[in-house]
């Protein structure tokens, strides 16, 4: 069969699995890559290629070997500028675009775009290379400040200090957390917020359209839980469009973005913004009927993308590794899937080879139609309760 498309994929994690399987459904070949093999979505993939992103000629090769209609970044640190002469050279597509991967990478250029360029409200910020330009930036901003590198994914490397004596370790932690070879961190003031949301908005060929709003409870930094539709008013998530619409815009491309705010009464505060599925999204999995990684594969393929509607409250809890292994197994799957009266239960099990402390290696799912999003929560964390990792001591 010719394929629809060819994709190469940069960056082989949960996210990326789930974005393969949605991309052979519509008939593409893809291309998984990573800087280790057997990597989740490698599981699933048409082609793999092990190397790291970070190494601009290996990426070159992986892109010339595959001759990809579409590059999708699923991870930040990529050399995004061998990408920006790849896109150019080849006439091959970035997603969404090799500047806007190139900013969303970086910490720094996405927030500065958002505060200086587009005039969005963020918390101030200062950038530190050194212990001393840290401490420097914290007594400008005003503590308690958070302290995370400018590169890095699910929250690694990000802290909070309270006051200046925290400082040092916040760098460390920082830098040991970073992706990439930028030794660069961001200290921000700390936002007295209400909630979190994220905003999964989907740029494709008829426009922008949003999904429901999604609530998240992270811990240090990572993601814990989410549930779609938070309960936001209009004029919260009116102003949370508006601003999710102007920076997309400004980015340019097609896809999915997730974008993350602060509330703070009806204040509305932008955080980050990622160009790719986003792990609080992973809730779509049973509350839409097209998940975050449909909409993603079909806004890159120019394919229709319809008015996104919840099918019904839902969360996501995720599975955590406590200890380093690489012989364990799952038990309580049986438990965890039991389906109580009015509620759907799933779980998805990454299928990663190795565990650390506290890394994701699985999510539990859960929908109500009765209850609300207190019970969809409960729901989904007793799911991931019972899923125990069991190790080969």
């Amino acid at each position: 069969m010719t394929p629809t498309a060819k994709i190469l994929l940069l960056g082989s994690g949960e996210l990326g699995k789930e974005f393969v399987i949605s991309c052979q459904r519509l008939g593409c070949h893809v291309v998984a890559c990573d800087s280790y093999d057997g990597a989740p979505a490698m599981q699933v993939a048409d082609d793999r290629e092990v190397f790291s992103m970070l190494d601009g000629k290996a990426l070159q090769n992986a892109v010339q070997k595959h001759r990809p209609d579409y590059i999708v970044p699923e991870i930040e640190a990529i050399r995004t500028e061998t990408l920006a002469k790849l896109e150019k050279q080849l006439e091959v597509v970035v997603v969404p675009t090799a500047k806007a991967a190139q900013m969303t990478m970086n910490r720094d250029a996405i927030r500065d775009l958002a505060s200086d360029d587009l005039g969005i409200e963020t918390s101030p910020y200062r950038y530190a290379e050194s212990l001393e330009e840290l401490r420097k930036g914290a007594e400008e901003v005003g503590f308690p400040v958070v302290v995370k590198p400018v590169m890095s994914s699910s929250g690694k490397g990000q802290s909070t200090a309270q006051n200046e004596a925290e400082l040092e370790g916040a760098w460390e932690y920082a830098t040991s957390g970073m992706r990439g070879d930028r030794v660069r961190v961001i200290v921000e003031g700390f936002i007295h917020f209400d909630y979190e949301i994220t905003l999964l908005t989907v740029s494709h060929k008829d426009g922008i359209t949003f999904c429901p709003p999604i609530g998240h409870r992270q811990e240090n930094g990572d993601y814990r839980e989410s549930w779609q539709p938070a309960d936001v008013s209009v004029a919260v998530l009116t102003k949370m469009e508006q601003t999710a619409r102007k920076i997309v815009k400004a980015l340019g491309g097609h896809g999915v973005f997730g974008v993350e705010f602060f509330v703070r009464g009806g204040d509305v505060i932008f955080s980050e913004l990622s160009p790719r599925p986003h792990d609080t999204g992973m809730v779509t999995l049973v509350s839409q009927e097209l998940s975050e990684f449909d909409l993603h594969a079909r806004a890159i393929l120019g394919l229709p993308v319809s008015l996104v509607e919840a099918n019904g409250t839902s969360a996501s809890a995720v599975i955590l590794a406590d200890r380093d292994a690489e012989e364990f197994a799952f038990e309580g799957l049986a438990e965890a899937l039991e389906q109580p009266d009015s509620a759907h239960v799933d779980v998805r099990i990454f299928g990663k080879p190795v565990t650390r402390p506290n890394r994701r290696m699985g999510v539990a799912l859960a929908r109500v139609s009765q209850g609300g999003i207190r019970r969809a929560r409960q729901l989904a964390v007793a799911a991931a309760e019972k899923i125990r990792i069991v190790y080969d001591d």
